[in-house]
């Protein structure tokens, strides 16, 4: 919840208070009391001081009524409490949206047309113009950003009066203020999959019910495409009488556009083997001038490790299609038959006639390997789980794979769908360095010695072998005595992306079993990686996994390490640990190497749905964790990243393992990326040594642009360079109704009572007769805070107090003795 800045501090005033006196019938009790005791002490010494004197009685009445009106006041709890008057500012809240339909750049915008994406508009807005030193005049100024969920950019205080601006401290906080918000583009680079607006309204009217708040500004351009809808939202906002007032940012109408939406192809081919290249051609545009319409598809080939203008090529082949209708994929195939071996581009580009929004969308590419050499895979398993059977059958009859499996509970010459079965795990480097991939299926690691886990670990990462880990109840959940625990296989737990609770008893369970299914619930990160995709587009994925009903175990892990990404968790609510659903999916970077996490064995599944599903699944897996072994291109080094295909706005980790002329590793404080943007332009990137591993360089880069990034590492102290290239798209939901939702914003200010602003430069004008400035009244309020009575001085008052009371009584004792009275 936002909290309120308190203005400014009243003046000070103490009041008084009886603690036990509510009302007046609360006095009658305690003071009837009192009068009837010094009425009993009156007759008393009445009758006892008769002898000695009227005077002396008197004194002796009155020292003991004295003590009765102390008990009396300390009864009642006399308090001293202070009373501070405070004004609360006025606020305005600022959200701005930052879904990936931000990032699209329209011809028509009022702001930089046909150079500024939405969001960089709105930030250039809120840099350029004087709307928020305006709104500070008045109120505080709240800026949030909002897609999937909603978070804090900035809070900026009300501008201080002038007479109070001149003081150092005043000046200080708001240089502070300034500070923080320099940068706006980057503060709202657009990265959002969705866009909630219901949600995130609600949400605000919920936190801010009861505080001092004028008006909520919402930056957006509608495209709300998941989330609760928006008239609860509204319903809430009208209920604590927030008004919304939106800025519609974009374009109002639909842009033609026509795009190749997927390109597929393998990543290794074999001279005179046939192999597939297959695409989706996607158009979009206003109703009925592009359903129907033809487009040539152009299949191009250039070689990959000469320089090339993207999007270009030797043409190979072409087709003509019919373009569909509402953004549906229409599906394109070529058949390839390769003759000579090296790395060689493929670009898929899409020929219209009729005028295209986005050129940079036009075409994609993707790198084919052409080598004589198969995959090399090595199963490892504790056990012939169902996984570990489909999975070696279907890698045995794969022609592109060689299988060679080592089942560990297997007798002596067993015989199995095979192209090798091993007796004992590989124990030489020329052994292990044959292999690509090595899936391990439950292995029971403590039967390795160490040379050959430290064979395992150097092929991870030095050699960048892709590494598959699969937990199991046998050997992974062995209590005590199994590996997880045991201190001489702390190399083998580093390999994983997954911190191991260490267990304390036998009797703990070493799975978390249930008696239903529950389904895998995946991340952001999940849903982008492709390598996981059971369908071509993001909808078909999600409904493909939809219809697996779910795993019914896992392995349960403290969490994950710091540097890994976790892609899908287990459902079940039971599981729970530490706020977060139990991690099933994750991965991370060892090295120049991958390692995959699987919590269990049961991916197949997905073969009572659909076999090609754990077939497809599989074979991506592979594939993509063992990059490191598969995409060398040098004998210096690899070049890796998260993925080769990414939405607009994430963030692209990159990694890199070099060595020296002498093969050992390279030692440098840091090594430069040369990053070719879609728009041509040139950046470097510098990726930083990672201390924790000789000769490993890591850095981030943040795609801001849709279409190919092309990344080369120049190796150190040689002529190779190693390349890599990134796909940039946009989410399919941000995609699907580009242009700005005028009738939407247009019903949320009506029923809020705010106002529509269909043009983001009249938004900002705060000279305009009707602008947003002049609409957001001050709603300053005074509260008054009461501090409590201090219990230390309550105490020492008491403490006191008593002591008086004391005094007197023995003061009464004394004269009474010497008066002589019993």
């Amino acid at each position: 919840m936002i909290r309120p800045i308190l203005l400014a501090e009243g003046a000070m005033r103490t009041t008084f208070r009886w603690g036990r006196i509510d009302s007046n019938a609360d006095w009658i009790l305690p003071v009837l009391a009192t009068i009837a005791a010094i009425a009993f002490v009156r007759a008393m010494y009445r009758r006892d001081a008769r002898e000695l004197g009227r005077g002396l009685g008197w004194f002796l009445t009155a020292l003991r009524s004295v003590a009765f009106f102390g008990l009396l006041l300390l009864y009642l709890d006399p308090q001293w409490r202070t009373e501070r008057e405070i004004a609360l500012n006025s606020r305005v809240l600022v959200l701005v949206d930052t879904s990936s339909s931000m990032g699209l750049i329209d011809a028509d915008s009022s702001l930089a047309p046909g150079t500024a994406n939405r969001a960089e508009q709105v930030a250039t807005g809120l840099t350029e113009s004087d709307l928020l030193p305006a709104l500070r005049k008045t109120h505080d100024v709240v800026v949030l950003k909002f897609d999937t969920d909603i978070s804090r950019i900035v809070t900026l205080a009300k501008a201080a009066p002038a007479a109070i601006a001149e003081s150092t401290e005043t000046t200080q906080a708001d240089a502070a203020g300034r500070s923080e918000i320099d940068d706006w583009r980057q503060a709202l680079v657009p990265r959002g999959l969705e866009t909630r607006l219901g949600q995130a309204m609600r949400q605000l009217a919920y936190d801010e019910r009861g505080a001092p708040i004028s008006g909520l500004i919402v930056f957006t351009d509608g495209g709300q495409n998941a989330g609760i809808g928006v008239e609860p939202a509204i319903e809430v906002a009208r209920e604590a009488k927030l008004p919304v007032f939106t800025v519609g940012v974009g374009s109002s109408s639909v842009p033609t556009n026509i795009r190749v939406y997927r390109l597929e192809a393998l990543p290794r081919a074999y001279p005179g083997d046939p192999y597939t290249v297959s695409g989706l051609i996607q158009a979009q545009g206003p109703a009925g001038e592009i359903a129907g319409r033809s487009a040539t598809v152009q299949l191009l080939q250039r070689k990959g490790d000469t320089p090339g203008e993207a999007g270009s090529g030797r043409l190979l082949e072409s087709q003509e299609v019919i373009l569909g209708a509402d953004g549906e994929p229409v599906p394109v195939k070529f058949e390839l038959t390769p003759r000579e071996t090296g790395r060689h581009t493929l670009c898929l580009r899409v020929v219209s006639r009729r005028p295209d929004q986005n050129p940079a969308d036009d075409y994609r590419e993707t790198d084919v390997d052409v080598v004589d050499r198969k995959d090399r895979v090595l199963i490892i398993a504790g056990g012939p789980s169902r996984d570990y059977q489909f999975l070696r059958t279907q890698l045995y009859r794969d022609p592109a794979m060689t299988v060679d499996i080592f089942l560990q509970s297997a007798p002596p010459g067993i015989s199995q769908e095979a192209d090798k079965i091993l007796d004992e795990f590989p124990g030489t480097r020329e052994a292990m360095f044959e292999y690509d991939c090595i899936v391990a299926f439950d292995p029971d690691w403590k039967a390795l010695d160490t040379p050959q886990v430290d064979l395992l670990e150097t092929w991870v990462a030095e050699q960048g072998g892709g590494l598959i880990v699969v937990a199991g109840p046998v050997y992974t959940g062995e209590a005590i005595t199994g590996w997880t625990a045991d201190p001489s296989m702390s190399k083998i737990r580093a390999l994983y992306p997954v911190e191991f609770e260490q267990r304390p008893s036998v009797l703990e369970s070493g799975s978390y079993a249930s008696e239903d299914p529950w389904p895998l619930e995946f991340t952001r990160e999940g849903l982008e990686a492709e390598y996981l995709w059971l369908g071509d587009t993001v909808q078909d994925n999600q409904r493909a996994w939809a219809e697996l009903p779910g795993v019914y175990s896992h392995f349960p892990v403290r969490g994950p390490k710091s540097a890994a990404t976790v892609l899908a968790r287990f459902a079940d609510p039971r599981a729970r640990r530490g706020g977060d659903q139990p991690v099933y999916f994750a991965e991370h970077f060892y090295g120049s190497g991958r390692v995959f996490y699987m919590g269990s064995a049961e991916l197949w599944r997905l073969r009572a749905i659909d076999p090609g599903w754990f077939e497809r699944l599989s074979t991506r897996l592979i594939r993509h964790v063992s990059q490191g072994r598969l995409l060398r291109e040098s004998s210096r080094g690899v070049l890796l990243v998260g993925q080769d295909r990414q939405v607009l706005g994430g963030t692209v980790p990159i990694r890199a393992q070099l060595t020296n002329a002498q093969l050992a590793p390279l030692e440098a404080a840091s090594v430069g990326l040369e990053v070719f943007e879609p728009d041509g332009s040139v950046n470097t990137l510098s990726l930083r040594a990672d201390p924790t591993r000789a000769g490993t360089f890591a850095g981030q880069l943040t795609v801001l642009e849709e279409g190919v990034y092309r990344l080369e590492l120049p190796v150190p102290n040689s002529d190779e360079r190693i390349t890599r290239r990134v796909q940039v798209t946009l989410p399919d939901l941000e995609r699907q109704s580009p242009e700005r939702n005028d009738k939407l914003l247009e019903r949320i200010a009506d029923a809020s009572g705010g106002k529509y602003y269909p043009d983001l430069a009249l938004a900002l004008n705060t000279r305009a007769p009707d602008s947003l400035v002049s609409r957001l009244k001050d709603r300053t309020k005074t509260m008054i805070l009461t501090a409590g009575p201090d219990p230390k001085w309550e105490e020492a008052w008491m403490r006191w107090w008593m002591v008086a009371v004391a005094g007197v009584l023995c003061v009464e004792w004394l004269v009474r003795r010497l008066a002589k009275l019993a």
